[in-house]
């Protein structure tokens, strides 16, 4: 079971992580409602390291990037679902619209991000090149989003 951390602690967690040899990958999102896309996208995302970090929209952030009626779920209860998975190690939250400077503070030593993205349309590309971070893109699941889920409910 994964655990949530603070922002304030995750660098040290981090190092200690780099001196026992453990490779960290880690992503980001919003996590809403988690379906299996979700699901799939982070079992394949922890297959790129020892420790899977997720940086995990806070309710203000989905608010500013989603709208007003998200997130359907609150931060804490998202947060918890996430850390029920068995490929989730840790999990983080932010309230900025980009976890750019996290993401700078923490020096992964993997990033995924969806396959709609390239290292030319990545908003951390700089980052990423800046601190040696490899990046890796992950297909979605075809028909799954939590917007699709949403839509259909709303029907």
């Amino acid at each position: 079971m994964g655990q949530i951390v603070g922002r304030e602690e995750i660098t040290k967690l981090i190092d200690s992580l780099h001196k026992d040899g453990k490779t960290v990958v880690t992503t980001n999102g919003c996590f809403d409602i988690l379906h299996v896309g979700h699901v799939r996208y982070l079992q394949k995302t922890k297959s790129f390291a020892d420790k899977l970090i997720v940086l995990l929209n806070s309710d203000k952030s989905v608010r500013a990037i989603k709208g007003p009626t998200r997130p359907v779920n609150n931060e804490d209860d998202r947060a918890e679902i996430l850390c029920a998975l068995a490929c989730v190690d840790y999990v983080v939250l932010f309230d900025e619209n980009s976890p750019r400077n996290l993401l700078d503070e923490m020096k992964p030593d993997v990033y995924t991000k969806g396959a709609d993205y390239t290292m030319e349309t990545l908003p951390e590309a700089d980052i990423m090149r800046k601190n040696g971070t490899r990046v890796e893109f992950i297909s979605f699941v075809e028909g799954k989003s939590t917007t699709n889920i949403i839509n259909k409910i709303n029907k």
